[in-house]
């Protein structure tokens, strides 16, 4: 008998099914079904693999968050590891914005998000912060990363600046100005949060 022409079905060729059907349509659009639809399959055969659909959202966050280079959290240099860490990890939900929906109110359960926060965690306990202050730190900088990743300040102001201006001349003023920087105002504003995040948290080290 010849072997089957589809591949069998895994935990981890289900998760990147998820993660596709996510991307294309949105959080929304991730169903049982659907996914059974993507890999060609009956959604029964989907609960072999992932019990429930809170298991298959697990099993989407590890794949998601393995994405995150956990690397730059090593650098000796604090402030760089975190600089390179969390622009990578903004990166990963750039890539993947809709997953924020589905995975940002959820219990962290997946190893591999417990991992990363257990590597950010101590990264921020080198860098001098006592672990209550380590919390907050990471609490923040999620805030960031995540917030920064699932808005776009830019796409809110779709008219030219002239349009503003009779009535609303401060934005328009602003808009102007940062359009001379050039594209990437959103990356700028990102860029400017955290580095105001960071002054803070080194001040918050160098008091303790």
């Amino acid at each position: 008998m010849g072997r089957p022409g589809r591949a069998l079905l895994s935990r981890a060729a289900i998760a990147r099914a998820a993660l596709d059907v996510v991307d294309e349509t949105g959080a929304d659009g991730l169903t049982m079904r659907a996914l059974a639809d993507r890999l060609g399959v009956k959604a029964a055969s989907l609960y072999n693999h992932v019990a429930s659909k809170d298991e298959l959202l697990d099993a989407l966050a590890e794949l998601v968050n393995a994405e995150i280079d956990l690397g730059p959290l090593d650098d000796p240099d604090w402030r760089a590891g975190l600089t390179g860490y969390l622009r990578g990890y903004r990166g990963v939900f750039l890539r993947h914005p809709h997953t924020i929906a589905l995975l940002a109110r959820r219990r962290v359960e997946a190893d591999r998000q417990l991992l990363t926060y257990d590597a950010l965690l101590a990264a921020l306990g080198r860098a001098g912060l006592t672990p209550a202050d380590a919390a907050e730190a990471a609490a923040a900088l999620d805030y960031l990363v995540l917030g920064s990743a699932l808005e776009t300040f830019t796409a809110g102001f779709t008219r030219p600046a002239a349009d503003y201006r009779p009535r609303y001349p401060a934005l328009a003023g602003a808009l102007d100005a940062s359009a001379v920087r050039g594209p990437g105002l959103d990356d700028r504003g990102f860029e400017l949060a955290l580095g105001l995040l960071l002054d803070g948290l080194a001040a918050r080290a160098r008091s303790t």
